[in-house]
């Protein structure tokens, strides 16, 4: 392989700091497994070695190539995750008998069990564990005092009964999480220099990959190991740090050169991977961000396509155009596997995976794909329909009759199937309660003969529905604006359809073809590939789509801070450099038929409003 002036000046590096600026698509990993062999042959014993990074894939795929350049079928190089790494130490160093280390999966599973005794509202928030496990891993790797700690997920005093008793239960079982082992190896250190002083001598050469997602107890865990000769090269890009949520924060690669002043730095500035276009266009987003180092990439491509960009009407019709250019690609060749959409959050999948579905294009997601017809708010509104098709069910009475709310007990409800006349009588000594029946009695005949959008709409405002949702939000603290939302999302999907049958009929299909793609995660990646922001880094596409670049999408609405805006602006450049060939960028001018404004990081770009 042929490597470049910048890359041969990284590979060629043996003592003290470095750090080495890697932008996207500039063979980042040739360079650290190369710069291993010259080790070697410099005479460094390979297993003084350790090459660690973030995922399990990432350090098989820099051993598969270091053994491929070394032509030799192992070695003793140490190539791991930061937690296959530590867990490695504490096993080695501590007596871990009989203590297991729990998965995400796992951990996640135990925090919707300790949030569904401690937080009675935690059911109608699906995102709510996931939130609530991101935060317990920030309390730990910021090392926060849980007293000290704000939830910004739910109420302070249940995070806090939360965090206690999921920390209880791991205790009194003896099991650890990923963020504990990454803990215990940091107090092990700082309790034990003599057992740090052993792994000093072990790893005298410590290199760190994708060093922009690390934390700080990971950072001083790396620079305790490769003190005292601070042999440690690291390579990353900051403009790539979007794990903050991780408390990963690019002000820590920042601060590499002052916590080492005597460190080299290189850029590795010559992308192989995206059109000049692509670059070019990366470049003008990522370059509004004023906590970063400042750089320059060039790419080594000569053949060009010019970025596209198209303001669309509204969702429906953008994702009409997505599925409808991804199909003219694949007859011209493009086989859909190479092609991505990269969404900001799991729950814009829906759109897209629907009109996918509808026009016949195979999808593939690695991420559980939610469905917004399994959540609480869809079955609401299906059971209203059933009343109103002439369902008379107990348990579908008493799933909506106080959604939005109408004093009527569920104790009124004696018999399986409901009687309306029954419902009176049960209510005949309070005259006053006939009104609300009366009113609701009306309500479910005035549906039965509406189109399903139109039923939708007169749940909404005519019964009140949007008014119990907004109550319920701001009762428990729950994302009111997400919930109204998906009741945004439910209504137009419910204007495809002239029957509720229909309607029905399409939400089973689509039910199916989620839970078939859950079920086949592990086989053959067949499809166009669906992927948040956050999963596309390390992925690259001849084809790229990023839809929804509006304000409150791309970037999230929850952004207010300024170095939140910045961590977005980075994840939409994250995004772009996923393209090797051809990029798409989209926005909408309403979605749920109300205005939306073009998101600001498109500015540099130079796109209007217009369509184009």
């Amino acid at each position: 392989m042929q490597y470049n002036e910048q890359q041969l000046k990284a590979i060629a590096h043996t003592t003290g700091p470095m750090l080495v600026l890697a932008g996207p698509g500039s063979g980042k990993t040739a360079v650290i497994t190369q710069r291993v062999v010259r080790l070697i042959e410099s005479g460094v014993p390979s297993d003084r070695i350790l090459v660690v990074t973030f995922t399990r894939a990432a350090a098989n795929e820099m051993k598969n190539r270091f053994l491929s350049l070394s032509d030799n079928s192992s070695t003793s190089v140490t190539f791991g995750t930061f937690h296959g790494v530590f867990y490695g130490i504490l096993r080695a160093s501590v007596n871990f008998t009989g203590v297991s280390v729990i998965g995400e999966d796992e951990k996640l599973k135990l925090v919707k069990e300790v949030l569904s005794g401690c937080y009675s509202d935690y059911s109608y928030d699906q995102d709510l564990p996931v939130r609530t496990a991101q935060e317990i891993s920030l309390v730990k790797n910021n090392r926060i005092p849980i007293e000290a700690y704000y939830s910004q997920t739910i109420p302070a005093e249940s995070f806090r009964k939360v965090y206690r008793e999921y920390v209880r239960f791991m205790n009194e079982n003896r099991r650890l999480d990923f963020d504990d082992l990454v803990l215990k190896t940091y107090q092990l250190f700082i309790k034990r220099p003599d057992i740090l002083k052993k792994w000093q001598e072990k790893f005298q050469y410590v290199c760190v990959d994708e060093f922009q997602d690390i934390n700080p107890v990971q950072y001083d865990i790396v620079r305790m190991l490769a003190s005292p000769e601070n042999n440690l090269f690291i390579v990353g890009d900051d403009d790539q740090s979007i794990y903050r949520f991780r408390s990963a924060s690019p002000e820590l690669m920042l601060s590499f050169p002052k916590l080492y002043p005597d460190a080299e730095t290189v850029l590795l500035k010559l992308n192989y991977r995206s059109t000049p276009s692509v670059v070019d266009a990366a470049l003008k987003v990522i370059s509004r961000n004023k906590k970063r180092y400042q750089k320059e990439l060039t790419a080594v491509k000569t053949a060009d396509t010019p970025v596209r960009m198209k303001v669309y009407e509204d969702i429906r019709s953008e994702t009409a155009g997505i599925s409808q250019k991804a199909r003219l690609l694949h007859e011209k060749g493009l086989p859909y596997e190479q092609m991505a959409v990269l969404i900001r959050t799991n729950a814009s999948a829906g759109p897209v995976t629907e009109q996918f579905l509808s026009d016949r294009v195979p999808f593939y997601s690695a991420e559980s794909l939610p469905c917004i017809y399994d959540h609480w708010i869809c079955k609401d509104i299906l059971t209203y329909l059933h009343l109103a098709a002439g369902s008379r069910m107990r348990d579908d009475f008493i799933r909506i009759i106080n959604r939005p709310n109408r004093y009527i007990s569920r104790e009124a409800f004696t018999d399986m199937a409901v009687d309306f006349e029954q419902l009176y009588m049960y209510y005949e000594d309070r005259r006053w309660m006939w009104e609300r029946i009366e009113q609701l009695e009306e309500d479910l005949k005035a549906m039965r003969y509406l189109s399903p959008y139109a039923a939708v709409h007169y749940i909404r405002n005519r019964i009140g529905y949007d008014g119990y949702v907004q109550e319920f939000a701001a009762a428990g603290n729950l994302p009111k604006d997400e919930m109204l939302s998906l009741l945004d999302e439910l209504e137009e999907s419910a204007g495809n359809y002239k029957t509720v049958t229909a309607w029905e009929e399409h939400i089973a299909a689509y039910r199916q073809e989620i839970k078939e793609n859950q079920k086949n995660k592990s086989a053959d990646k067949t499809g166009v590939q669906i992927l948040t922001l956050h999963a596309a880094k390390g992925t690259e596409y001849e084809a790229v789509f990023i839809p929804d670049i509006n304000e409150g999408n791309i970037p999230f609405r929850k952004a207010v801070l300024e170095e939140d805006l910045e961590e977005e602006r980075r994840m939409l450049y994250v995004g772009m450099t996923r393209a090797r060939s051809l990029l798409y960028l989209s926005a909408v001018k309403k979605r749920f038929d109300k205005k939306t404004e073009l998101s600001s990081f498109l500015k540099p770009l130079g796109i209007k409003g217009e369509e184009s």
